[in-house]
């Protein structure tokens, strides 16, 4: 869907890196190494997402770090659009409701990492109906062509220390506070 509106597979990549998880830095080498592109193709996406308002850049020793401008006016957009993208939009929407007494759910793996994947990793804390979440995994499953891993964690078993431990840490998506 994203390829018929956004040409360039690097600025899709670029997308996903820093707008599926706000708090993600790289530098241009560095995605070279991830991206499997060249760096001129890269830096020429940089270039023009930096310009656009869309990623800032701060100098780390000799190194151009960059990361998504949060406070530009698309940001809440284009993450949605990403997150509609992968799937997540509709698992979510059609998990919360039914599933039972769900306090968190976080987006774990490579998607954590903002690369994109064939698998959604879901870590989800509460006291939930696993047979229910099964059976909505395997409809949504063709429909966003991907497939669903899941952790579940009850309330008394979740601390912070939890989900700080898995690398990368995966980023929170829906909290009932």
């Amino acid at each position: 869907m994203l390829e018929t509106l956004i040409s360039s597979k690097t600025r899709i990549k670029l997308l996903l890196k820093f707008f599926l998880n706000s708090k993600m830095t790289a530098y241009l080498r560095s995605l070279e190494s991830e991206f499997g592109d060249s760096t001129n193709a890269i830096r020429l996406e940089l270039n023009r997402l930096e310009k656009a308002g869309m990623l800032s850049s701060f100098m780390k020793g000799n190194k151009k770090m960059f990361t998504a401008n949060t406070k530009h006016p698309l940001f809440g957009e284009v993450h949605n659009i990403l997150l509609k993208h992968i799937g997540i939009d509709r698992l979510i929407e059609g998990v919360i409701d039914r599933l039972g007494n769900v306090e968190k759910v976080y987006l774990g793996g490579q998607f954590a990492q903002g690369l994109d994947s064939p698998i959604i990793d879901l870590v989800i804390i509460g006291k939930i109906d696993k047979a229910y979440l099964i059976r909505l995994i395997e409809r949504i499953e063709p429909i966003i062509k991907r497939k669903v891993r899941y952790l579940i964690y009850e309330q008394y078993e979740y601390t912070e220390a939890v989900i700080a431990s898995f690398s990368p840490k995966p980023i929170l998506l829906w909290s009932n506070d």
